[in-house]
C-alpha cells in the first residue's frame, strides 16, 4: 500500500473572510519533501465588496511558490518585482534572509466579480541557503512541459516526471505536478527515494485501491503506486529530498535557528525588513 497516512486540512480565516485549508504543517507530518505549508484557497467568487488582499508582510528562510487555477493575483515585493499572477504559472519568490510582500486583487478586476481558486505552497530553504539573498522568478504557463494522454494530463510544475522537466529553479530536489483526470484514467508512479504526497483538489480517486476524498492529502511511500480516477479529478503530486533539518516556524518566519526568528521578529517590528513601493499598509507583527 503506497499511502501510509490521510490528512484532513483545517481551515484558517486570513482575514476578510478570505478562507484557506491548510494540511501543512500537521501534527506529526511537518513536511513532504522540502513543502512545510500548504494552503488551497477557493474556489470562491470574488465580488467588489470582498477585501482578499493581504498586505505587506515578511518572510525568512523559505521559497514561497503560488500557483492558480482560476482568477488573478497582483505580487508586489520589496524587490521592486510586480507580476500579475495567472492561471498556469508558477511564482517562486526566494525569501532568503528576508523578504517583503503583498497580493492584491489587480486593479482591473476590482469592480468585477471574479473566480480566484489556487494553491500556495512554502518549500523550506535547505540550511546552506536560509541566508541567501532574496529574489523573484516568475514562469509563465506557456513554460510549463506537459504530458497529454487520451484521459489525463500533467504539468510539470516543478522537478522532473515523465521524461520531463520544469523550467524552474531550486535549491533541493522538489516535484510538483497538476494532474487533470477524467473518469477511468489510470496513472501509473514509479518508485522514487523521495517524500511524495498527492493533494486532491476535486473529484475521487483510489491509490492502491485505497479512496482518497476531496481536500485531502495523501502521504505516500516510495514505493511505486497506481492511480485510478473514479470520477473527474484535479490533484497536485508533491514531494522532494527531505527537509535537511528541523525547521522551527512562527508567522511567516522560517528557520533551523530560534535565535534567527527571534531576530526577524524585532526586525519586522521595527520595519527594518523594507517596504514595497507603492504601499502605505502592512500587516503588522502578531501578538502571539
Amino acid at each position: 500500500m503506497s499511502t501510509i497516512k490521510i490528512i484532513k486540512p483545517h481551515e484558517k480565516d486570513l482575514g476578510g473572510g478570505f478562507v484557506v485549508r491548510r494540511s501543512l504543517p500537521e501534527a506529526v507530518t511537518r513536511s513532504i519533501g522540502p513543502f512545510i505549508f500548504f494552503d488551497h484557497f477557493g474556489p470562491v467568487i470574488h465580488h467588489p465588496t470582498d477585501n482578499f488582499d493581504v498586505r505587506p508582510h515578511p518572510h525568512i528562510g523559505l521559497a514561497t511558490v503560488s500557483y492558480l487555477f482560476e482568477g488573478a493575483m497582483q505580487h508586489r515585493d520589496s524587490l521592486g518585482s510586480v507580476q500579475r499572477i495567472e492561471p498556469g504559472a508558477i511564482n517562486w519568490m526566494t525569501a532568503g534572509n528576508g523578504i517583503v510582500h503583498s497580493e492584491r486583487a489587480p486593479d482591473e478586476l476590482r469592480a468585477t466579480p471574479y473566480p480566484l481558486h489556487g494553491l500556495q505552497l512554502w518549500a523550506a530553504l535547505p540550511t546552506a541557503y536560509e541566508e541567501c539573498e532574496p529574489a523573484f522568478s516568475h514562469t509563465p504557463a506557456s513554460a510549463i512541459p506537459v504530458l497529454t494522454e487520451e484521459l489525463f494530463s500533467a504539468r510539470v510544475l516543478i522537478g522532473s516526471a515523465f521524461a520531463l522537466t520544469s523550467p524552474v529553479e531550486t535549491f533541493s530536489e522538489t516535484l510538483y505536478v497538476d494532474f487533470d483526470a477524467r473518469s477511468g484514467a489510470v496513472i501509473n508512479l514509479p518508485a522514487a527515494p523521495i517524500e511524495r504526497a498527492i493533494y486532491l483538489v476535486s473529484g475521487v480517486i483510489e491509490i492502491d485501491g485505497e479512496t482518497l476524498s476531496a481536500l485531502q492529502l495523501g502521504v505516500l511511500n516510495t514505493s511505486a503506486a497506481v492511480i485510478t480516477v473514479s470520477e473527474d479529478a484535479r490533484f497536485v503530486l508533491i514531494g522532494g529530498a527531505a527537509v535537511d533539518a528541523p525547521r522551527f516556524m512562527w508567522w511567516n518566519f522560517v528557520s533551523s535557528r530560534k535565535e534567527r526568528i527571534e531576530q526577524a521578529k524585532q526586525d519586522w517590528q521595527a520595519q527594518r525588513m523594507g517596504s514595497v513601493a507603492g504601499e502605505t499598509e502592512f500587516i503588522p507583527l502578531p501578538e502571539q
